[in-house]
């Protein structure tokens, strides 16, 4: 049974900086490539970034460009989201999410299991 559990979510000002980890069981962390996703209240789910199987390539939508880095650690099963100089419109639930493939998609759809999510606020 696949599992992905994200933490590192919580409260930061405006400018500040989180550093988000997912850490997956369940099946074999290097066969996929990794995705995060956020979604705010009454919003559509929006891609924050994805990583591929190795950690060699890496998309980040222009949105987080420049403040959002993604790395990935398969000896501990682990992707990671830093996400800097943070602002109001970053507040959402930030979710993890695997797909079995080389390289993360932007979609959603494409992805075959996903996290809970952690909440991240920005205040201003």
């Amino acid at each position: 049974q696949v599992q992905l559990v994200e933490s590192g979510g919580g409260l930061v000002q405006v400018g500040g900086s989180l550093r988000l980890s997912c850490v997956s069981s369940g099946h074999t962390f290097s066969d996929y490539a990794m995705g995060w996703f956020r979604q705010a209240p009454g919003k559509e789910r929006q891609f924050v970034g994805s990583i591929s199987w190795n950690g060699d390539s890496t998309l980040i939508p222009d949105s987080v460009k420049g403040r959002a880095t993604i790395s990935r650690d398969n000896a501990k099963n682990t992707v990671y989201l830093q996400m800097d100089n943070l602002k109001p419109e970053d507040t959402a639930v930030y979710f993890c999410a695997a797909e079995l493939s080389s390289y993360g998609s932007r979609w959603h759809w494409d992805y075959d299991y996903w996290g809970q999510g952690t909440q991240v606020t920005v205040s201003a």
